[in-house]
């Protein structure tokens, strides 16, 4: 088995992501192939650190640092014929390789994937993680907490047969974000089957910080847009919800500007009021889930999980409208970029 890891700025996740790879309990050759970015606090020093000390570590240089140059890099460097991508944010149960391929060869699918269990380290981090959990948070794909094994439309990371990828081509390097899910678009296409399997499972550990989190959902809402314009159809009307939540607001802002002003009044005032309802159901859901269970057991917890979702709704739906309207060009996810870092408290 091939594992296939793009590489940047994740010094604090690199060492246990790598060590979790290794520890796989299946038989057979594997090796870790990481795509180095130019990381700026000493990812690629430890990097190098590992590899000497395990001669599976393979490491490739990918100055571009987007995601599926970084793939295609470590994937056509990759000897074995089964590809497995891992992300340096993500922690591997032991039985994970071992089982995906016993659902490959069961299913007859080319590419296998679980669910994405988000954990977290401190108040804001395990508040995204339950919003990446929750249908709330990302609104209820597959990987985000399904338990109904079946074909599906994407899969989160893959364990992917190397003959199917070279057949369809690879990752799509114009693509930034959603990469994957343009990837299985075309291996569902070619008549090939992309499989969800709940019993497979990976630790995800989110952003630290609420600017980071805003500037990933940003660039993915973007990409996603940009999906939009490309594929049409082929999109799930799941992703239309947070952009639809962004225009709703603005729409009331707007009211409420005409209202305060005199300009909407009597019947006509009342009419557009209704377009206050939608916004405030989202705020009793919002309110609602951070106080409840699942907001978390601390008050730091609760708040932040308030926080989250509107964070991560707002600024990935407004990314989806410039999207839509304007394409991504070369947006990429700045979350990525910068010194090392810092977690809340």
């Amino acid at each position: 088995m091939s594992f296939v890891m793009p590489v940047l700025n994740e010094h604090d996740y690199l060492r246990r992501a790598v060590e979790t790879v290794l520890g796989q309990d299946i038989a057979g050759p594997t090796e870790i192939i990481l795509a180095l970015g130019p990381s700026t606090d000493g990812t690629t020093e430890l990097a190098r650190e590992l590899a000497r000390d395990d001669e599976r570590i393979v490491l490739i240089d990918n100055p571009a640092a987007d995601i599926p140059i970084g793939l295609n890099l470590a994937i056509d460097a990759g000897r074995y014929p089964t590809v497995v991508r891992v992300d340096a944010h993500s922690e591997l149960d032991p039985t994970y390789a071992r089982r995906a391929l016993a659902t490959l060869d069961r299913v007859r699918a080319a590419n296998v994937g679980g669910v994405m269990r988000a954990d977290g380290r401190t108040p804001f981090q395990r508040a995204v993680a339950r919003a990446y959990n929750s249908p709330i948070g990302l609104g209820g794909g597959a990987y985000h907490g399904g338990t109904q094994e079946g074909e599906a439309e994407s899969a989160y990371l893959g364990v992917m047969r190397r003959a199917v990828l070279d057949e369809v081509g690879g990752f799509d390097e114009s693509i930034r974000r959603g990469e994957d899910w343009e990837l299985n678009l075309r291996i569902r296409r070619a008549g090939y089957r992309v499989w969800f399997d709940p019993a497979l499972a990976v630790t995800y550990w989110p952003r630290e910080s609420w600017t980071r989190l805003a500037r990933q959902f940003a660039a993915t809402g973007r990409w996603r847009g940009e999906l939009v314009r490309r594929f049409g159809r082929g999109n799930s009307l799941r992703f239309f919800a947070p952009p639809a939540l962004v225009v709703t607001i603005a729409l009331a802002v707007v009211v409420g500007v005409l209202q305060l002003a005199g300009v909407l009044q009597g019947l006509w005032a009342v009419a557009a009021s209704v377009v206050y309802l939608p916004v405030l159901a989202y705020a009793v859901l919002v309110v609602g889930y951070a106080i409840g269970p699942g907001g978390g057991r601390g008050w730091r917890d609760k708040l932040w999980t308030a926080a989250v979702l509107p964070t991560m709704h707002l600024s990935w739906g407004w990314g989806f409208l410039l999207g839509v309207i304007g394409g991504a060009h070369d947006t990429v996810d700045t979350s990525r970029l910068g010194s090392r870092n810092t977690p809340l408290p």
